[in-house]
């Protein structure tokens, strides 16, 4: 329990205890302090406030020479978290060579905080998240609430997001070919065969007085109709 990781483990914890960072909390779990349990809320004004993400901190005994390894218990839909591992993609958790000893386990928290809001979409790790934020985040943010608002178990997370991104690419493939659609009518001319006013039609005025007396006849289900 003297250990030089267990020690620089108890300055991490003051730290949090002294700071209290809105929206992170880290406890130890185990006694040697190498094993940790996390909870992140997304930063207010963002998609992600509202939302706590758990993670697991697991440290060797080499800390802070090296990095621990990160995980999310709750894997959000994001472009820098793998999601099958829940491994977060930051270069100095990733990379020994970039981490420095002077990052504490608050800096880790903080630097995951700030990710939420602010994915990098250049190597993205979920290329599904990366590929719906760029194409419309309209759509990316409805994923966000609807699986992370109504709590769903961690094994239904991918094949719901999955769903979701299908339905709502449908419907904005749906609009967008309405919406052309009626653009090109509505600033097109009229053919020639068009051009003729319908009253003009004598078949047309037959029809119509026929119609009529339909729907005198029987306006109760003519109005159904």
């Amino acid at each position: 329990m003297s250990s030089r990781s267990y020690f620089l483990l108890l300055k991490d914890l003051r730290d949090l205890e002294e700071n209290q960072y809105t929206g992170i909390t880290a406890f130890p779990v185990s006694e040697d302090k190498l094993k940790w349990e996390a909870s992140i809320e997304g930063l207010k004004d963002t998609i992600w406030h509202g939302i706590y993400f758990p993670l697991t901190i697991n440290f060797t005994a080499e800390y802070n020479l090296v990095p621990p390894v990160v995980k999310f218990k709750l894997i959000p839909f994001h472009p820098n978290v793998d999601q099958h591992t829940g491994r977060p993609c930051i270069d100095f958790l990733d990379d020994p060579r970039k981490w420095k000893t002077s990052y504490t386990l608050s800096s880790i928290l903080l630097t995951l905080q700030f990710m939420l809001s602010n994915p990098v979409l250049e190597n993205p790790v979920n290329l599904q998240a990366a590929q719906t934020l760029v194409e419309n985040e309209t759509v990316y943010k409805l994923i966000v609430q609807r699986l992370f608002r109504e709590k769903l178990p961690s094994n239904l997370q991918t094949t719901h997001c999955l769903t979701l991104i299908y339905v709502l690419r449908a419907i904005r493939v749906s609009f967008d070919d309405y919406h052309k659609t009626w653009s090109d009518l509505a600033t097109s001319k009229a053919a020639e065969s068009f051009r003729t006013p319908l009253l003009e039609n004598p078949g047309f005025i037959g029809q119509y007085h026929k119609w009529k007396k339909m729907e005198q006849k029987h306006q109760k289900e003519w109005n159904l109709k």
